[in-house]
């Protein structure tokens, strides 16, 4: 082994020649993202699939027939008054996708 050489999550990525390889076909950034963030992108896009396949959704603990909160209950009793459209999804099914919402959101 020569040095330099650069490690990502603890695993050899490459040396000189495989760095500038990578930098070069526009693939080191991605190379050095940690699976930390490999995860959440992963993430993020199952939001986005999720917010582009109903015009409107609502992330909630329980059902819309069973809501486990009362702020969902509200919500819901809210959406159905005005009679719209929407799909539901049980955040307490998923819990990436329900921490992942707050990071996608920016919630406190």
């Amino acid at each position: 082994p020569s040095y330099p050489q650069v490690y990502v999550d603890g695993e050899l990525v490459g040396g000189c020649d495989i760095i500038l390889e990578l930098a070069e076909a526009g693939e080191l950034k991605e190379a050095c993202s940690s699976k930390e963030s490999k995860v959440q992108n992963a993430i993020n896009d199952r939001i986005k699939s999720m917010l582009a396949a109903q015009d409107v959704i609502l992330f909630m603990k329980g059902t819309r027939t069973e809501p486990r909160c009362g702020f969902s209950a509200k919500v819901v009793q809210a959406l159905d008054a005005i009679g719209v459209e929407y799909a539901t999804f049980d955040i307490l099914q998923d819990e990436p996708i329900r921490q992942g919402l707050k990071e996608y959101s920016q919630w406190p």
